[in-house]
C-alpha cells in the first residue's frame, strides 16, 4: 500500500517561518516521522512539495493507478484552488486534507476551503501531529477498504459456488 503526501507551498519553510502558528519542527522532520510509521504500518510513504500548483495538480493526476492514498495539506491553496480540487476528485482515492493551524481561527478568508468537499476527512489544527494523525486514519480507510474488498470476494466465490 502506498500513500502519497502532498505538501504546497511555503510549507519547505516550516521550522523558519511564524513558529507561534506552525510550531518549530522542520518539513524533514514530520516527513521522517511520517515515515517511520509506514514502517512499522506496511505503508509505503511518498513525499512531495511544491510552491506551484500545477506542479501539485499533476502530482494528485500521477497518484491516479499508482497509490492507494493521499495526504495533502495544499496551504494557501486550500482557499483558492479549483484545479487542486478537480484532481483530487478525479483521481478518486481516499484523501485526508491536513493543515498545522486550526485555519477555522485564523483570517476570514482561510475559512473557506476549496478542497475539504472531495477529501474523505479533514484535520486541523493539531500542528505537526496531524500528519500522525492522518496517518493513522489512513490505515483505517485502507483496513475498511481491505475488510469490504474481502466481503466482496467470498460473495462473488458463494454466488459462483451455487
Amino acid at each position: 500500500m502506498k500513500i502519497v503526501v502532498i505538501q504546497g507551498p511555503n510549507l519547505n519553510m516550516l521550522g523558519v517561518r511564524e513558529q507561534q502558528v506552525y510550531g518549530s519542527m522542520k518539513l524533514e522532520q514530520i516527513h521522517a516521522q511520517m515515515k517511520d510509521f509506514g514502517a512499522k504500518s506496511g505503508m509505503e510513504v511518498e513525499f512531495f512539495q511544491s510552491n506551484l500548483e500545477g506542479e501539485i495538480v499533476d502530482k494528485i493526476q500521477e497518484c491516479y493507478g499508482d497509490a492507494s492514498g493521499i495526504i495533502i495539506n495544499a496551504a494557501a491553496y486550500t482557499h483558492t484552488s479549483i484545479a487542486i480540487r478537480d484532481a483530487i476528485s478525479a483521481v478518486n482515492l481516499p484523501t485526508i486534507e491536513v493543515h498545522i493551524s486550526n485555519i477555522h481561527r485564523r483570517e476570514e478568508f482561510r475559512k473557506q476551503n476549496m478542497i475539504a468537499p472531495v477529501c474523505t476527512s479533514s484535520i486541523v489544527g493539531f500542528g505537526p501531529f496531524g500528519y500522525h494523525l492522518a496517518m493513522v486514519g489512513m490505515v483505517q480507510i485502507m483496513n475498511e477498504v481491505k475488510a469490504v474488498q474481502e466481503m466482496q470476494k467470498q460473495q462473488s466465490q458463494a454466488t459462483e459456488a451455487k
